[in-house]
């Protein structure tokens, strides 16, 4: 098709214009009838925002994305993309992409009238159909939609009563395209009553010209209910003029989370050869941000976005990087400490409410991070009750008398591999337990979880950690205590 340069040779292909929403739904039953995915890499979706969105798209709506974030609503967007043509034609030099045998433009009409069939045409890639603004306070009708332009009325010599002096917004150079709005909520009322017209009868108004522009466009909105009383809101005759409003969520277990984080890394060669990430240590990671996302300390009206388990993994990798490189290394395992190291990822993503701040945010990371090694630890080895009989013996009692004979340990965040290692191995009862509960575990993750143990009976209070400049110091609480004292 691309070899087609005129609207003659076009014409003899038999091809027939179709609105945009009704090519994304021709494409889309096409996929659902094959049997393929429709929306690639959106994991978690299958069975509940996908679904939805696809009834909205054969159903031909406009659509909002209702949604905290973090939650793909803008990647979901740009993933209807694939379901367009792969190229239409377009009228050459048309500035609001002219269909050749439905031209609305006076452009494209005029130079319609004067070549016929000779009527230059170009071809538009599905890539270039995507336009996307984000709603801001200083958004003006102007830009959306468009305004009188003195510069091109002085140019050409046209008085401003001749529709050629109109400088086109992003809505009518976005006709045959999809068209996102992000944080809709966000857009002043007076810009978002302006869009009335365009949802529901498909033309525009500039500045009180007698111009019918029927532009073809899939508007798709995104907002955050966080809006609705915060910031602002939608005006409700908009609202009513959208099709379908689809609420997205967040992935509702740590394999899916995991699987998006998984996608979503962006590693370094280097350090994807240096650093071993034991399996244990990626569902710790999703289970903070499933703590954040519970925690009293943090804002659940603002939600804890997909984006912090992404960089907090990167942050994981670096500290494991770091410690490697200083000490001079070519292999290193995550550690448990290195967990101190994802706490700059978790102050900047999430928000606190009052009790929070007086907290901190770094002192609640430590929570989340203890919250979540608390979560996972009755998977690994046995629950620690909260009343115990007294002189009763349990699955920790050898290593509890081990630190209460002992002075405890310490344990650097820059020990080398083979120190690392020896400083765990001197604690025997370490080994006994994870033989006794976790006997088929890796080699290589055996250190990992013996570190989940000691942190997991800090956790219960079994134990005392305390954090001082270049490690921690594990003791019992008794000694603990009279230190203090």
């Amino acid at each position: 098709m691309k070899e087609i340069k005129t609207l003659g040779e076009l014409k003899k292909t038999g091809y027939q214009p179709i609105t945009i929403k009704d090519e994304l739904r021709k494409n889309l039953r096409l996929k659902i009838k094959a049997g393929e995915t429709t929306f690639e890499g959106l994991h978690g979706y299958e069975n509940t925002v996908i679904p939805e969105l696809e009834r909205a798209i054969l159903s031909r709506h406009n659509i909002n994305l209702l949604g905290l974030r973090g939650q793909a609503k803008t990647r979901l967007a740009r993933k209807m993309v694939e379901l367009l043509d792969e190229y239409i034609p377009v009228v050459a030099g048309s500035e609001i992409n002219d269909d050749p045998l439905q031209p609305i433009s006076r452009f494209a009409k005029e130079l319609l009238a004067e070549k016929g069939d000779d009527t230059p045409i170009t071809w538009l890639h599905r890539n270039e159909r995507f336009f996307e603004k984000l709603a801001t306070p200083d958004v003006t009708v102007a830009d959306l939609i468009g305004d009188v332009d003195p510069i091109k009325a002085a140019n050409l010599k046209l008085n401003y009563a001749d529709e050629r002096v109109i400088h086109f917004g992003m809505i009518p150079r976005a006709h045959r395209c999809i068209f996102v709005i992000n944080e809709l909520p966000d857009l002043q009322a007076r810009i978002q009553v302006a869009l009335f017209n365009i949802l529901q009868e498909g033309d525009i108004q500039i500045r009180g010209f007698k111009l019918r522009l029927p532009v073809d466009v899939q508007f798709i909105f995104t907002a955050n209910p966080e809006d609705y009383t915060n910031r602002g809101s939608i005006v409700t005759p908009l609202k009513d003029r959208i099709g379908s409003q689809i609420l997205t969520h967040y992935p509702e277990n740590i394999q899916i989370a995991k699987t998006i984080t998984a996608q979503e890394i962006k590693l370094d060669h280097d350090q994807d050869i240096l650093v071993y990430v034991p399996e244990l240590a990626k569902d710790l990671l999703e289970q903070v941000v499933f703590e954040a996302r519970e925690s009293e300390f943090v804002d659940s009206k603002s939600g804890v976005s997909a984006r912090l388990s992404i960089t907090a993994y990167e942050n994981l990798l670096a500290t494991a990087e770091r410690r490697a490189l200083i000490n001079n290394e070519d292999k290193t395992t995550v550690r448990l400490s290195d967990f101190m190291g994802i706490i700059p990822a978790i102050t900047g993503k999430v928000e606190l409410v009052y009790e929070g701040e007086q907290e901190g945010a770094a002192t609640v990371a430590q929570y989340l991070i203890a919250d979540a090694v608390k979560t996972l630890f009755p998977k690994y080895f046995p629950k620690i009750e909260k009343l115990e009989k007294p002189n009763e013996e349990n699955a920790y009692t050898n290593l509890l008398e081990w630190f209460f004979n002992e002075s405890g340990f310490e344990l650097l965040d820059d020990f080398t591999n083979e120190t690392y290692q020896e400083t765990l191995q001197n604690i025997t009862p370490l080994q006994a337990i994870i033989d006794k509960y976790q006997p088929t575990i890796a080699k290589k993750d055996v250190y990992f979880l013996k570190e989940f143990l000691l942190w997991g009976l800090v956790a219960h209070d079994k134990l005392s950690k305390n954090r001082f400049q270049k490690g921690y110091q594990y003791r019992d609480l008794y000694s603990n205590f009279i230190n203090k004292l």
